[in-house]
């Protein structure tokens, strides 16, 4: 059965009509609309891909280093912010955690395709840019660590991120890139010429970009810098006005056009109350929606949502709103090796898009053509 879904516009305002079969886009346009078995009027609202996040951590109260249940009642609050597809990132722990978490989400995405693997973020990082990781579970990276970690993984590891200055790391990077992992470099001390090494070896994405890292130095331009000036890098970005200004957050955008991919770091709190949390091992303090390690000042994640990045951007930036789109939807899925599969509103894709409000609130949200 075909679906028309007519009355729309995109970002811009053109108008926009999608048609869905089979859960995947037959075509998509802004003339005269095909036949179809049924008609959905959008009442004209806008309509966008959905959104994908490379990194996030739990939603709604729920961590994701917390088992399989935790992990479905979180990435559930994400979908209701638009998120139609995601990655579960985990923070530092000991091997064997990791190993299980690592498993836990593997099953997880062979039963729900919109958990495209996982994102390991800990434990290959330097201690003094370490953030909120526990200083105890960092660790060098050795082949055999990776080995293991691989198999437990099963295959759905799709990103990596790690300190290229640590022993092994170029080493690492050789490994990861082989079994089809992208790694990203971060939670680093690592300089320019460092960082453009890694970028060579195979690394090919900044993680949260600005934060955890050296920044722009004039003498120093250091690891962003490396990064804008290689087209084969992708810089996240948290935008949620505190991790990084969203002036600086524009800047990135004209330096590293069609490369840079919005991101949430978001912990359990997300989508949720102030309060205290668990981040991995650690203990997060969130006051007025800003995540802390208890009793300090580190930020840890944050409590953002895509659809609120997409809204800040807009809001508060010069950012083209075409190039916020993408940042949330094709430049991650293209990141990741995943350009072919998600991210557009084509033919072919996965009928994945969410439905906006005036006021850019997500109103629907839908996956493989069924609404959430």
């Amino acid at each position: 059965m075909t679906v028309l879904f007519e009355n729309a516009r995109t970002i811009y305002g053109e108008p926009l009509w999608l048609l869905v079969d089979a859960g995947h886009f037959v075509s998509t346009g802004s003339g005269d609309a095909p036949d179809a078995t049924a008609r959905v009027d959008l009442g004209g609202r806008v309509v966008t891909p959905g959104f994908i996040d490379l990194h996030a951590h739990g939603a709604g109260g729920h961590g994701y280093d917390s088992g399989p249940d935790e992990m479905r009642a979180g990435v559930a609050v994400h979908r209701a912010h638009g998120t139609t597809r995601s990655l579960v990132s985990l923070v530092a722990n000991p091997l064997a955690t990791l190993r299980t978490s690592l498993a836990t989400i593997a099953e997880l995405s062979r039963t729900d395709p919109t958990v495209l693997g996982s994102h390991l973020e800990g434990p290959f990082l330097a201690a003094d840019r370490r953030g909120a990781h526990n200083l105890d579970f960092l660790r060098d990276p050795s082949l055999s660590d990776i080995d293991d970690l691989l198999a437990a993984a099963d295959g759905t590891l799709r990103l990596v991120t790690l300190a290229p200055e640590l022993p092994g790391a170029m080493e690492a990077i050789d490994a990861f890139v082989a079994a089809g992992v992208t790694v990203a470099i971060g939670h680093t001390e690592a300089s320019y010429d460092l960082a453009r090494e890694a970028f060579d070896r195979g690394a090919s994405m900044l993680t949260h970009a600005f934060n955890a890292m050296p920044g722009i130095h004039h003498r120093a331009p250091g690891p962003v810098v490396a990064a804008f000036e290689d087209e084969r890098v992708t810089l996240e970005i948290i935008l949620d006005g505190q991790h990084v200004h969203p002036d600086v957050a524009a800047l990135a955008f004209t330096a590293a056009p069609g490369r840079i991919a919005l991101v949430t770091d978001a912990m359990a709190a997300a989508g949720s109350t102030d309060g205290d949390y668990t981040l991995g091992s650690l203990t997060v303090s969130v006051v007025n929606g800003l995540a802390v390690l208890r009793g300090t000042s580190t930020i840890a994640g944050s409590t953002l949502t895509q659809d609120a990045a997409l809204r800040i951007a807009l809001d508060r930036t010069s950012i083209a709103p075409a190039a916020v789109v993408a940042a949330l939807s094709s430049t991650p899925a293209r990141a990741i090796g995943l350009s072919d599969r998600f991210g557009m509103l084509a033919a072919d894709y996965p009928a994945d898009f969410v439905v906006l409000s005036d006021d850019l609130a997500v109103d629907e949200v839908w996956v493989a053509g069924s609404r959430l």
